[in-house]
């Protein structure tokens, strides 16, 4: 236990300290990938590389100014920077889009409205009918750029406040954010004029999924999985090194099991990426393949300091459900947790497949109100690299069981 738990805290402090950002097109990113391969390779896995045209993204700040008067806003992830003017109009209701007239304006966007996150326009893994109508409605209004005055919204937008409403690099219409206390001062100037600079750049970047594979006797297989990227500004070390670390120790772990189904451990590429283009790279990739995984195991968001180890199942056959609820009687400090979709594992599940979903129990005991993910939070205080090591023993158990 204690080499593993050394290597744990190694590969943790490298994820959340040596490397400063893990974002998708980030320099931290592509050292995060050859570093996650590097140790593959030393244990024996073959490993593949896939190749991923992504968007890095750079911002020198915002500026809002009405008047005399100056409020503060943050450029939107992945907008378009812009340098303009215009009549600032307030809008609160997605029904009043349609008579708002924003033609050559600057909207405010705020109170019901702004309460949520708004899925990328081509996010194909959720993407309510009313968040594509929204932003059918803004791209054909005209309206020269978007203000949204956010709140707090844990359960789709992590510990952020406040939120960006808009995250997405598909979307061409400028846009900053700023708190919804500032979006109420912000209410004064309506049908004035106001001047926006957002000094925002796209920048084309690339990226890359890591596969490591061992061969086993049979011909279904065990895929491993956890998100290797982070959002930008964040350690993202529950969200996601710990996951990634999990995989590491599963390398080492198996390196001399002779097994009897192969084994892959995958790291994604883009989970907090608003084209999820890891994601959909694999499943072009898996198209006509999906049949021959046994099991999906994704693991995001383990390690909290606090409480256990959730381990959530998914369709699981018998003889897997048997081995699953033995580990989970055997491992004090794992507990079978309830069903959760908002993972990589919701991709092998829409494909028909059986999957076993971890995280923290903490994290899904405080969807609602924590306000760590996604902020300079997540860092490397806040986890116990033992639960990590501990996480990654009943899955390699567990896998001892159905080999």
């Amino acid at each position: 236990m204690h080499s593993f738990s050394a290597s744990a805290k190694k590969h943790l402090k490298y994820f959340c300290e040596t490397i400063s950002e893990r974002h998708l097109g980030s320099q931290g990113n592509k050292q995060a990938t050859n570093y996650f391969k590097k140790v593959l390779q030393q244990y024996g896995w073959e490993t593949e590389e896939s190749l991923l045209k992504v968007m890095d993204w750079k911002t020198e700040g915002a500026i809002l100014q009405c008047g005399k008067q100056f409020f503060e806003v943050f450029s939107s992830p992945y907008s378009l920077g812009c340098n303009i003017e215009g009549k600032l109009i307030a809008v609160d209701n997605i029904s009043k889009l349609h008579d708002a007239g924003l033609k050559n304006k600057i909207v405010l966007l705020h109170g019901e409205i702004a309460a949520e996150q708004i899925m990328p326009k081509n996010f194909v893994f959720y993407n309510p009918e009313h968040h594509q109508k929204l932003l059918q409605l803004l791209e054909q209004s005209g309206v020269k750029a978007i203000i949204s005055a956010t709140g707090k919204n844990p359960s789709l937008a992590g510990g952020v406040y406040p939120f960006p409403m808009f995250e997405d690099g598909d979307f061409d219409i400028p846009s900053v954010f700023m708190e919804d206390t500032e979006g109420e001062k912000l209410l004064t100037c309506v049908g004035q004029r106001l001047k926006l600079e957002s000094r925002a750049i796209r920048i084309p970047e690339t990226a890359s999924n890591i596969i490591g594979r061992k061969p086993g006797h049979g011909k279904q297989r065990i895929v491993v999985t956890a998100h290797i990227d982070a959002k930008q500004g964040t350690p993202g070390a529950l969200d996601n090194a710990t996951g990634v670390t999990v995989l590491l120790l599963l390398s080492e772990m198996l390196k001399d099991s002779d097994l009897k189904h192969p084994v892959e451990l995958v790291a994604f590429n883009g989970e907090d990426y608003y084209a999820a283009s890891g994601q959909m790279k694999y499943i072009e990739q898996q198209a006509n393949h999906f049949d021959d995984i046994l099991l999906n195991i994704n693991i995001d968001g383990v390690g909290y300091k606090e409480g256990a180890s959730s381990f959530s199942a998914f369709d699981l056959p018998e003889t897997i459900q048997n081995a699953f609820q033995t580990i989970i009687k055997k491992n004090t400090n794992s507990i079978e947790g309830p069903p959760w979709y908002q993972g990589d594992h919701s991709i092998f599940l829409q494909h028909g497949r059986p999957a076993i979903a971890v995280t923290s129990e903490w994290i899904l005991q405080n969807m609602e109100t924590q306000n760590i993910t996604h902020t300079e939070r997540d860092n490397f205080s806040i986890i116990d690299h033992r639960k990590v090591v501990e996480a990654a023993t009943a899955i390699h158990e567990f896998l001892l069981q159905i080999f």
